[in-house]
């Protein structure tokens, strides 16, 4: 790979993994428009680690709250921080569930240019109806065992590329009535669990891969991708309450146009 391209998709993968835009629309449009060749596995591995650590960073002071909470409930001291913490936590396992089962399936038979252009238009019309419709008057500590379990039956639509992890998880969360920040936090603190077990079996993957690895531009793209994603991570949370989902509703539209224009031509 050249070092251009390297930047240039460790940068599309920081701002893209947590934007409700879906990552492998803007990861597979390059290829298309530019001709490139698939950057590889341990490539995926490396950025995928970027952006797991940027929002362990961001989030950190939460997570170590959750943490305590969470030790707290197991002695019988039932608390906020504990009973969100069993929520997220309830709410990780449907898609490792289905991940596991349905992970051939998905790369072989899903992984189009064709399906992601149609996910794309759909889930963003989707996120349109949550935000739109939505009562927007629950906070993140009132995320109760029936609405994790809802959000995390969601998130197993995310394995269809385009659709967008955050964009479903985030769109179930304003459906069930949570406000714009306290959706897209959840949706961010639940993608801790779901990036690292999805970059645990990619790394498996590489581990019986023969393909060498030039570990320069892996280290360069996993900086990229985790300082990209930092920033794109403080960006939203403190202007997605006033901004409101419609631009990135109207951006996934006109991206999926383009994508499918690019499979006709």
């Amino acid at each position: 790979m050249e070092t251009l391209q390297t930047l240039f998709l460790a940068i599309i993968q920081g701002i893209t993994e947590f934007l409700p835009i879906s990552s492998s629309a803007h990861l597979i449009l390059p290829f298309k428009v530019f001709g490139w060749e698939d950057q590889g596995l341990a490539f995926d591995v490396a950025v995928h680690l970027g952006t797991l650590i940027a929002v362990i960073v961001y989030f950190w002071t939460d997570l170590m709250k959750l943490l305590v909470g969470f030790f707290k409930n197991l002695t019988g001291q039932v608390n906020q921080d504990g009973n969100l913490a069993i929520s997220l936590i309830v709410a990780s396992l449907p898609i490792t569930a289905v991940g596991l089962l349905a992970k051939s399936f998905v790369e072989n038979e899903l992984r189009t240019a064709g399906v992601i252009a149609i996910t794309t238009i759909v889930f963003g019309f989707v996120l349109y109806v949550a935000d739109r419709f939505g009562t927007r008057s629950k906070n993140t500590t009132e995320l109760s065992l029936t609405h994790a379990i809802a959000i995390g039956a969601a998130q197993c639509l995310a394995l269809i590329p385009g659709t967008s992890r955050s964009g479903i998880t985030i769109s179930a969360a304003l459906a069930l009535g949570y406000q714009r920040e306290a959706a897209s936090k959840i949706s961010f603190l639940l993608s801790i669990p779901t990036i690292l077990g999805a970059s645990s079996l990619l790394l498996l993957d590489l581990i019986d891969s023969p393909l060498s690895v030039e570990w320069g531009k892996l280290a360069m793209g996993m900086l990229v991708s985790g300082v990209t994603a930092y920033a794109c991570i403080k960006l939203f949370i403190t202007t997605i309450e006033r901004i409101g989902f419609l631009p990135f509703v109207i951006y996934r539209l006109l991206l999926g146009i383009a994508l499918a224009y690019f499979i006709w031509m």
